[in-house]
């Protein structure tokens, strides 16, 4: 009788924590109409205006501006090209400079890119042979970049510092961690002592210990999964981490101490990335690549771009 009323103890603490986590799942609709983006749709960034950026706007290698201003109620925005970038270049994600100048991962021509959103021209931040191809950045108050950079072939990855040099217009790449798996999404938290940092194929999300000069340092490992993959990840502002899901089509959301907190249910499968914006910083835009738009719902913590 008592192994029985353990067991279903445990039962009912997990259809308890079960239906925690689908109790706090936010409405989800689209922001966007569907295919107006590529395959690669990816890299959402909110500038200091408000404005949404998303790579890979009709065709690759392309910018789309999303115009979130005044939409109302049930009504889709619309997305214009904002920039392209040099031929042979195709963006992936995007990061916001203290200028509002937007860093580029261009994953295709092994470059780190840098455009001016007053002039709209791009040129070559950092150039590097050694670059698989970068995948996602992250972005100090300090203006040190990290970068993701795996390599999908081998399962393996690179993981980058990029400091700006005096003129800010150039950077300098140093090889922080090498023996990763697929490294892909990458944040770090609002106080910035901790750098995430996530492998897709091995399905493991590790914590550094960063510090003001960017040097990490005692990894650990944050958390693991069975199943799906990993994409892009941000922090709202509590320090909860926003985990995108490929393939299973939730935004899982952590605890500081890498407790799974719930998991918000999106309309498609394939998310590669999302950001906070809105006049709070608590609407999230989340990119999906099967449905090649972009998907929104709100959240009572906001975060940062």
């Amino acid at each position: 009788m008592q192994r029985f009323l353990l067991q279903l103890s445990a039962i009912v603490a997990l259809s308890v924590n079960f239906a925690t986590l689908q109790s706090h799942a936010q409405p989800v609709r689209d922001l966007t109409a569907e295919q107006l983006f590529t395959r690669n749709c990816e890299g959402p960034v909110v500038d200091g205006r408000g404005r949404l950026f998303v790579v890979n706007f009709e065709r690759d290698g392309t910018i789309g501006l999303v115009k979130t201003e005044r939409l109302k109620e049930g009504t889709k925005a619309e997305v214009e090209r904002f920039a392209t970038l040099p031929s042979g270049s195709i963006g992936n994600s995007l990061r916001m400079g203290k200028r509002g100048e937007i860093y580029i991962a261009d994953y295709k021509a092994h470059n780190i890119l840098l455009l001016d959103t007053t002039t709209k021209t791009v040129h070559e931040y950092v150039h590097s042979e050694r670059f698989n191809q970068p995948n996602d950045l992250c972005i100090t108050s300090q203006g040190v970049l990290f970068a993701s950079d795996p390599n999908w072939k081998d399962s393996t990855g690179k993981l980058w510092r990029i400091d700006p040099t005096g003129d800010g217009l150039t950077g300098r790449a140093i090889l922080i961690d090498s023996a990763m798996g697929t490294t892909n999404g990458i944040t770090c938290s609002p106080d910035e002592t901790t750098l995430y940092v996530n492998e897709s194929l091995q399905r493991r999300i590790w914590a550094y210990r960063l510090d003001k000069a960017g040097n990490i340092a005692q990894k650990r490992l944050f958390a693991s999964f069975t199943d799906f993959g990993l994409d892009g990840m941000k922090c709202d502002n509590a320090g909860n981490l926003y985990v995108t899901r490929y393939g299973k089509g939730v935004i899982a959301v952590f605890s500081p101490k890498g407790t799974l907190i719930r998991e918000i249910p999106l309309k498609g499968k394939d998310c590669s990335n999302l950001t906070f914006g809105g006049k709070d910083g608590k609407t999230v835009y989340v990119t999906m690549q099967d449905r090649k738009c972009v998907e929104t719902f709100r959240v009572d913590i906001g975060g940062k771009q």
